[in-house]
């Protein structure tokens, strides 16, 4: 596989490493490419993890119970589903697909994350993409913050030339 890159540079993909399987929170099932011991360490990128794509049950959806966050930042992805994101500084928003979260945990806050009502009563899809970014040290104390993504339709999604990939980005820019 081969990627041109905006600087018009072509590289290739050096080895694939397959995800490990685990589980968090109160038992979301989330496939982790890194790290683990054959990728310990890619700073900035602290860890990237995958949870679905599944189809939940009635009363199947989990959550994370109230938890620490601090240096670093924790981008979120809805691909499909929902979920509902609490944090101590008083902000609460439910993600529904094609919705991204930044949360800039700095100096410190507690999160949580929970199935929406509608999806623990009824059940339904759930694909969710979570990166985390480790902070340069001067931005490391800096107060926390949250900012949301645009809305869905404003995303922007790239096709590559050959059509064999369709890309959704939600930072930086590719292909034009």
């Amino acid at each position: 596989m081969h990627l041109t890159t905006a600087a018009s540079a072509v590289r290739s993909t050096l080895r694939v490493v397959r995800p490990f399987h685990t589980f968090e929170g109160e038992g979301i099932p989330v496939r982790r490419p890194f790290p683990q011991p054959e990728l310990p360490l890619l700073d900035p990128f602290l860890m990237v993890g995958q949870v679905g794509p599944h189809v939940l049950g009635p009363g199947e959806a989990k959550g994370t119970p109230p938890h620490p966050h601090r240096g670093f930042e924790a981008i979120q992805y809805v691909i499909e589903g929902s979920v509902e994101d609490i944090d101590s500084a008083g902000r609460e928003r439910v993600l529904r697909p094609g919705e991204v979260r930044w949360l800039t945990a700095g100096s410190g806050l507690v999160h949580l994350a929970r199935p929406t009502p509608e999806l623990l009563a009824g059940g339904g899809p759930q694909h969710l993409l979570q990166i985390w970014l480790n902070l340069p040290a001067r931005l490391k104390s800096t107060p926390p913050r949250v900012r949301y993504g645009r809305a869905p339709g404003d995303i922007p999604r790239v096709v590559t030339e050959d059509g064999g990939a369709e890309l959704t980005v939600i930072a930086g820019s590719t292909h034009g």
